[in-house]
């Protein structure tokens, strides 16, 4: 994609047409502030770079039939979510609607280079699918925080070698187009926003327990990532004093109580210390537990492993409740990996939250899992680079 918006309506229709699909231009002409003619010279305007098409003949409201218009077919956007165990890589056509998705069992501590050709590997095989001829844009996220100005992981606790690292320019050279890179979390809470559960919500919080612990706040509609890019880096908020040893190097934080990492360290030591025959099977036949294991052997009813989940739903579920206090969020949304524990992990996390925060505060407080599951991520990049590229700034 070449050509980009000339002026600040012109990035407005763009992003309302990738919203609402094809519309006419009195429907349009309903959700932005300009004069009939203004708007007729701005939606012409597109139409002449090829952003925008025509659409036939809208449905009479009455007098002149209106035209329909829609962003081009043919635009492609790549969303790409990179996480602790595992890799996302997903094209979207210009209304963001995903039409091919491949996951991948990855391990981000193989470093940058590795992951990277990985990426490539898979964004080529969409294309070979004949998904996509070329990518307009794609969007990158990582589990760890990011200076977002520059595209580049700063200090990632379990990202090591990624610390600096330029994945912006390299991806962009390697597939051509513009890139725009963000934590993961930020870009499950942007998905949600777009597709999902907080689709018509301003103010909500996004807490997504894979691996680690992360959460994606959402202010006025807009993500707030803070000063340097680190807001929502909740996982290393401290909940025990002097606890236990977390990667980041300080003790006691939420991410060394729960998360993937930790509930499979727990559930192995369950199983050694025989509280849970479920547990010990499991980890003999496998030689390794996983979140998904607790999961299944809770279901099937095992008391260790459901106390397992109780016990991380507290410990979140404090720290969402000191978030709840502070930001007084509209919803409260639950994703990750982890949330295949399902609803003994939201009921603990609302107990907590609702028993811990101010009436005023929880009233009437959704607290809900997310409705994207594997695809939030990649949905949310994609949106990260069409807002981007349907955006204008003043040179």
């Amino acid at each position: 994609m070449t050509a980009r918006p000339a002026n600040a309506h012109q990035a407005r229709l763009l992003r309302l047409l990738r919203d609402a699909g094809p519309s006419s231009r009195a429907q349009l002409g309903d959700q932005i502030e300009l004069s009939r003619s203004k708007l007729a010279v701005e939606i012409d305007r597109l139409l002449q770079t090829g952003l925008v098409v025509g659409d036939g003949f809208a449905a009479s409201r009455g007098g002149r039939r209106s035209h329909n218009v829609r962003l081009a077919p043919e635009l492609r956007f790549l969303g790409v979510d990179i996480g602790a165990t595992s890799l996302d890589v997903a094209v979207t056509g210009p209304e963001l609607e995903i039409l091919g998705h491949l996951t991948e069992r990855m391990d981000v501590r193989e470093g940058p280079v590795a992951v990277c050709e990985q990426v490539l590997s898979m964004a080529e095989k969409l294309r070979n699918a004949g998904l996509a001829e070329h990518f307009d844009g794609a969007g990158i996220g990582v589990p760890g925080p990011v200076r977002f100005p520059d595209g580049v992981p700063v200090a990632p606790p379990i990202m090591p070698g990624w610390d600096g690292f330029p994945i912006r320019e390299v991806l962009s050279q390697e597939l051509g187009c513009p890139i725009m890179v963000d934590n993961d979390v930020n870009l499950m809470a942007l998905g949600e926003q777009h597709a999902g559960v907080a689709h018509s919500v301003h103010d909500f919080i996004c807490v997504k327990i894979g691996t680690g612990i992360g959460c994606g706040v959402v202010a006025d509609g807009k993500v707030h990532r803070g000063a340097t890019g680190s807001a929502g880096d909740i996982g290393h908020i401290q909940v025990e004093v002097d606890g236990r040893q977390c990667p980041c190097g300080n003790r006691g934080c939420l991410e060394a109580y729960f998360g993937g990492a930790a509930l499979a360290r727990d559930a192995e030591q369950a199983a050694r210390d025989g509280r849970s025959v479920e547990l010990a099977s499991r980890l003999n036949a496998a030689g390794t537990l996983t979140a998904s294991d607790v999961a299944a052997a809770a279901s099937a009813g095992d008391v260790a492993s459901l106390d397992l989940i109780r016990q991380g739903g507290a410990r979140a579920g404090q720290v969402i409740a000191a978030l709840v206090s502070f930001f007084n969020p509209a919803l409260v949304v639950i994703g990750g990996g982890v949330t295949g524990l399902g609803h003994t992990l939201l009921a603990s996390i609302r107990t907590q939250v609702y028993r811990q925060s101010l009436p005023l505060a929880t009233g009437n407080l959704p607290i809900v899992l997310g409705e994207l599951g594997p695809v939030a991520g990649v949905t949310g990049a994609a949106r990260l680079i069409s807002d981007h590229l349907f955006s204008y700034t003043p040179t």
